[in-house]
């Protein structure tokens, strides 16, 4: 008898001290809330059924072929529908022709937006900054 006395008294006194005695992560933060539950499922909890034998069979919506949205891109992709892009080769010649029908003049080119002179004050001491 005195071997079970002693078992179910160390056990109270381990349940005692686990009491006391808690986790790092339980004493502050949100464990230590009475309220916690823990997010991760249990074992029956985490897959109820097997995937490939589900108890309900998937509802596949079905309508018309005409009123279905075409989820394709290149059907409403707005680039493709541009015409192409026309281009075209210039030879030497035509080069040399252009150049010798258009002369540059000043008032073909902006004007500048800087006019006045910056003028400096040589007489500021340390350079502008007291």
């Amino acid at each position: 008898m005195s071997s079970s006395s002693t078992a179910s008294s160390a056990k109270k006194l381990f349940q005692s001290f686990r009491r006391f005695f808690k986790k790092p992560w339980e004493i502050t933060g949100p464990c230590a809330d009475p309220e916690y539950k823990s997010a991760l499922p249990s074992a029956l909890e985490y897959r109820v059924f097997c995937p490939a034998t589900a108890p309900e069979r998937a509802i596949i919506p079905t309508s018309n072929p005409e009123t279905v949205y075409d989820i394709k891109y290149y059907t409403r992709d707005q680039r493709r529908n541009r015409p192409p892009i026309r281009r075209t080769t210039l030879k030497k010649a035509d080069v040399e022709k252009m150049k010798k029908e258009k002369t540059f003049d000043i008032s073909d080119f902006p004007r500048v937006y800087l006019t006045a002179k910056v003028e400096e004050d040589y007489n500021a001491i340390g350079g502008g900054y007291q």
